[in-house]
This record gives structure tokens, sequence and C-alpha cells, in this order.
């Protein structure tokens, strides 16, 4: 009984030690984190932004795939808006940036956050990935099924059809939403 209680003091001393050092650990490097998070979410603001002015943030809570707007102006009149986008890939969720015209236009996207399968899923991080939807979501449709790209874009999404999925959905229900936005043309 004796040997039963000493070895569970030890098991205990060493779970003390682990999550000290684990918070310890934590609290050096989630500042750090954090940081680089912004930082990396600043520069996509940016990227996205198509040289407009990016104004402050309004959080959205009643859509599924839309988190935030921010309105871009071109010399103080409303031109479009950057869109925080939210959807689910095959690797889980993903989040992404999209600028669009006032008319509901994509110009620009970046994917910020993903767990999708290097290689296939994780293309999606290219910037020439993104490209396959500028300039829809006006008078062009976004492409939500590979039928609706050229076969050379169709290619180069096969096998990760439910990462073109997830991002293509997501960027029309920006579109969407942006139109409902209204603003002038």
């Amino acid at each position: 009984m004796t040997k039963n209680i000493k070895y569970g003091l030890i098991l205990l001393s060493i779970c003390a030690v682990s999550a000290f050092a684990l918070a310890l650990t934590n609290s050096i490097t989630a500042p750090v984190i954090q940081h680089y998070e912004f930082e990396q979410r600043q520069l996509a603001l940016t990227a996205v932004s198509n040289g407009y002015a990016i104004g402050s943030e309004k959080p959205v809570e009643a859509d599924p795939y839309v988190t935030y707007t921010i309105d871009l102006t071109d010399d103080g009149q409303l031109a479009g808006y950057i869109v925080g986008l939210k959807s689910a890939g095959y690797g889980g969720q993903m989040t992404l940036v999209a600028s669009y015209k006032v008319s509901g236009e994509m110009m620009f996207a970046q994917l910020l956050t993903h767990s999708e399968t290097p290689g296939l899923g994780a293309k999606a991080a290219e910037t020439s990935y993104m490209e396959k939807f500028q300039g829809t979501g006006d008078d062009t449709p976004v492409p939500t099924d590979k039928t609706m790209l050229t076969d050379a874009e169709a290619q180069a999404v096969s096998g990760a059809s439910i990462t073109f999925g997830a991002v293509s959905r997501a960027i029309e229900a920006g579109s969407t939403y942006v139109k409902n936005l209204g603003g002038v043309k």
C-alpha cells in the first residue's frame, strides 16, 4: 500500500512539474504567436486592399460565412469592402479575407489559416489559386463547381474538391453579402 502511495506521489510530482513547464512555455510563446498572427493579418489586409484606404473592422454575427467587414475608401468615397470569411475545408476550419467592389465583384482574396492537405488543398494558399475567382461575383458568377472553370483551372484544383468547394462558397457568400450592403457602383 505504501508503495502505491509512493508511486502516486512521484507521478503527481512529475505531472505538477510538467504542468508548470507547459504553463511557463505558453506564457512566453502566446504573446509572440499573437503578435505574429496580427502582423500576418495586417499584411493580408494590405495585400487585398487594392491600394484603397482601409477602414475599421465591423463584426458580423448572423452570417455563417462572413465574420467581419472593413470599408475600403478612395478619397473619402466608399470603393468596396474587405470581408473576413470562414468555411470548412477537408482539413477543418479555414479563414480567408477577400476584397470586393461595392457591386459584389471580388478583387483579391487570400487564405489566412487552414489545415488542408499539403500538395492538394494547401494550394489554396497560393495567389494563383485565388486568381480563379477574380472578377467574379457581379456579372460573372463565382465558380462554385469545377465545370465552371477552364480545363487548366479544373486540373489545378483536381484532387482537392472539398477545399475548392469551401473556398468558392465562402467567396460567393462574401459577394452576396456585399451586394446586400448596397453602395454605389
